[in-house]
């Protein structure tokens, strides 16, 4: 506590707050620490209901709950940059988790400023990445900030062992629970997608029940008939999704991804199994549902095969992994996040023009595209035209490219030659 004058002030804190029990216990526990808790709840398309996830907080002894809805930030300054880099970490997760949290640590963060709040604090483990994440978010928008992790301080784990304890206490202090009984595993959900880990799910060999996935129809009861989409880019920016058959066309930003989740679904689109490494070390099993951005990833990627040119989409595809990974550890806020993402904009200037999309059963097949300006063309390309492109001038390109490698056929024979030569020799003496 702060004492001014004859009055004593209680510290502030800002908490990320979900309404679940761990978040809740550590809203009760702050208090009780007699710590004033100012609860931020950030609305990114998680399926809660927000007034009673309010109401909880209150009830739980915040002094204070803000309910931010962040959807259209996470879709237009997350997920959309992320596709503009064509970003997977480990070439498989498209990295739904990793981008919701700067969206929300930031959004955290402008409330801790509002509210003149010396602390900040979250509910993620010690074991996890989303740590990292919050955290780092937290120092490079305001480095004097003091951050609370309750996961990691000694005296909250001596108290905390297990679960069992968590409910201990939320009995104890009357903090509302879910009667229905917990799934084996836990689930982080948003807009972009939902993951599956932990409990049953830990074992690497067990393949996920049917009852798992929420977000995606399985490939045996999705349909039979392919759907067909349009979906059209402005320098790399997603601008309609159009299916012609329906006869619906979006161009709202939240509303063409969330019909993209909507269509991907039906369809069994976007599942992923896989074992990944956290940045701490520790490998982790994840099943995700990711079905609008697999479909985005795909037509954005192919329209690029049309539009971008050769050398840099090669440099610029060796660099995808660093921006991938730096995401992942939670380095959305840094100056090598602002180098790269500068480069890649610049990749974008003439992605511009539409990729049409194949849907079925759990499939994404890219049937056509046009570019508004292609490097692709038809009459250079083509085997049965000569197309302005003279065939002898392939000679002398290989001949060059033959140099270095009739050299290093030389010289390695000589080195051969000379081993042999030294090997007789003293097999001979």
């Amino acid at each position: 506590m702060i004492i001014k004058g004859d009055s004593v002030e209680k510290k502030k804190v800002v908490l990320a707050y979900s309404g679940g029990l761990d978040t809740s216990v550590i809203l009760k526990w702050l208090v009780n620490k007699g710590y004033d808790v100012v609860c931020f709840v950030g609305e990114i398309g998680q399926q809660d209901d927000f007034q009673a996830i309010e109401k909880k907080a209150l009830s739980c002894g915040a002094s204070k709950v803000y309910v931010v809805d962040l959807k259209e930030e996470f879709v237009t300054g997350y997920i959309f940059p992320a596709m503009r880099c064509n970003a997977l970490y480990e070439g498989r997760y498209f990295l739904g988790t990793s981008l919701a949290r700067p969206c929300l640590a930031r959004a955290q963060m402008e409330i801790a400023k509002k509210e003149n709040a010396q602390y900040v604090s979250h509910g993620s483990t010690g074991k996890g990445n989303d740590q990292v994440r919050f955290e780092l978010t937290y120092y490079a928008l305001n480095p004097s900030i003091k951050v609370i992790a309750p996961w990691r301080d000694p005296e909250f784990l001596a108290e905390f062992k297990g679960r069992s304890d968590l409910l201990a206490y939320a009995k104890k202090y009357d903090i509302p629970v879910k009667a229905t009984a917990a799934k084996p595993y836990s689930e982080d959900g948003n807009l972009m997608h939902i993951s599956h880990e932990a409990g049953i799910l830990e074992d690497p060999a067990f393949r996920p029940p049917e009852h798992v996935f929420s977000r995606t129809s399985s490939i045996q009861s999705a349909p039979n008939e392919e759907t067909l989409l349009e979906i059209h880019f402005k320098d790399g920016n997603l601008t309609k999704v159009m299916n012609k058959k329906a006869g619906i066309s979006k161009t709202d930003p939240l509303q063409m991804f969330m019909y993209l989740n909507e269509i991907g679904s039906a369809n069994g689109i976007g599942r992923v199994d896989m074992v990944e490494n956290r940045y701490i070390g520790i490998k982790s099993r994840g099943i995700y549902e990711t079905p609008g951005a697999t479909i985005l990833w795909a037509a954005h990627k192919d329209l690029e095969g049309i539009a971008m040119d050769k050398e840099v989409m090669h440099l610029r595809d060796s660099l995808v992994p660093k921006f991938a990974e730096l995401v992942y550890n939670g380095f959305w806020f840094s100056p090598e996040m602002d180098f790269l993402m500068s480069a890649f904009n610049k990749s974008q200037e003439a992605i511009d023009g539409e990729v049409t999309i194949s849907l079925i059963k759990g499939n994404v097949v890219v049937v056509g595209r046009k570019a508004a300006i292609p490097l692709y063309d038809q009459k250079l390309s083509s085997m049965d035209a000569e197309g302005g492109f003279n065939a002898i001038d392939s000679q002398g390109f290989i001949n060059i490219n033959a140099i270095r490698l009739k050299a290093h056929f030389i010289a390695m024979k000589g080195h051969i030659a000379y081993d042999w030569l030294k090997k007789k020799g003293k097999d001979e003496s």
